[in-house]
């Protein structure tokens, strides 16, 4: 039997799911998928080791707004449920404030420790040899020299992305690095997203 480790950025999985697929994804469903994908490429019978789901709670000011509360609320019970999912390890980082868009006015807000995490996780089961695959779903370029190590190892790397048109901002929904360096690629169209609905 080979195991497989499923790495998602959640950002990016939201961001999919919302403005491409006006759907809710059901993470138990989408590691299933995922499975099956990388299976039906497989000699061997393939097996979730874990997977790893990497992602923020909302920003919250200091003297939150009902809106805000209710949000942050949301996110965390949503963390605490895929966690308590089997082999589902949930990694949390920071959102931090950096200040008012001059042309939208929107407020503008970077993610903190959530690449660095999924890198560090995807480059440690990499090294020890605790899987022959690894999935990962997300599209930042920060991501290829765990990639690297990866494919040092003989672990064949999966990228499971969006459609390959750009979004509505102009941004590509997958970053062509990690899609030039993957050994296997799967775009995850609506066919996908309907049978992981939540």
């Amino acid at each position: 039997m080979s195991m497989l480790a499923i790495f998602i950025d959640g950002g990016y999985l939201d961001s999919i799911s919302r403005d491409e697929y006006s759907t809710r994804v059901d993470i138990a469903k989408l590691g299933e998928e995922i499975r099956q994908v990388v299976g039906s490429k497989s000699r061997d019978t393939v097996d979730i080791l874990r997977m790893f789901y990497y992602d923020c709670l909302p920003y919250q000011s200091r003297n939150p707004t009902q809106e805000e509360a209710a949000r942050f609320g949301k996110k965390r019970t949503f963390f605490y449920s895929i966690g308590r999912l089997p082999r589902v390890k949930v990694r949390e980082g920071t959102l931090k404030f950096r200040g008012i868009d001059k042309f939208s006015g929107e407020p503008i807000f970077q993610q903190k420790k959530v690449d660095l995490q999924l890198g560090l996780d995807f480059a440690l089961l990499s090294g020890k040899r605790s899987i022959a695959y690894a999935a990962i779903v997300g599209g930042d370029s920060d991501l290829l020299p765990a990639f690297e190590i990866a494919k040092e190892e003989g672990i064949l790397v999966w990228v499971f992305h969006g459609p390959a048109k750009s979004r509505k901002d102009g941004c590509p929904t997958y970053a062509q690095e990690l899609w030039n360096e993957a050994d296997e690629r799967h775009e995850m169209d609506a066919d996908f997203f309907n049978r992981i609905r939540r």
